[in-house]
């Protein structure tokens, strides 16, 4: 059974920092471009960062200088470290993974986990 779990989200001060993990099981994890996503009320879910099996990244181009995408393939874990987060950051954020093969139709997401920005 494939399974991809969140955690480190939760409630931060603006300007403060949270760093969130995705530890997955079920698939090849070395094979799969991973990314993570945001999601607000009444909004389209909108990708942050990305990182394929090759350790290559992309980011969001609003949120490159605050955010950080790293993967450790002998843990199954993709990580991303958010900085100086902002009210607008607030959203429920996803874990995905991704085959990057065009012939399989593999893609999986975490159940999502909630970060709060606040005072």
């Amino acid at each position: 059974q494939v399974q991809l779990v969140e955690s480190g989200g939760g409630w931060v001060e603006p300007g403060g920092s949270l760093r969130l993990s995705c530890t997955t099981s079920g698939i090849t994890f070395g094979d799969y471009t991973l990314a993570w996503y945001r999601q607000v009320p009444g909004d389209q879910r909108e990708l942050v960062a990305s990182i394929t099996s090759h350790r290559a990244s992309n980011y969001a181009h609003s949120l490159k200088a605050r955010v950080a995408i790293w993967r450790d393939n002998a843990k199954n874990t993709v990580y991303l470290q958010m900085n100086n987060l902002k009210p607008e950051d607030t959203a429920v954020y996803y874990c995905n993974a991704d085959h990057p093969s065009p012939y399989m139709d593999r893609t999986y997401w975490g159940q999502g986990i909630q970060v709060t920005v606040s005072s």
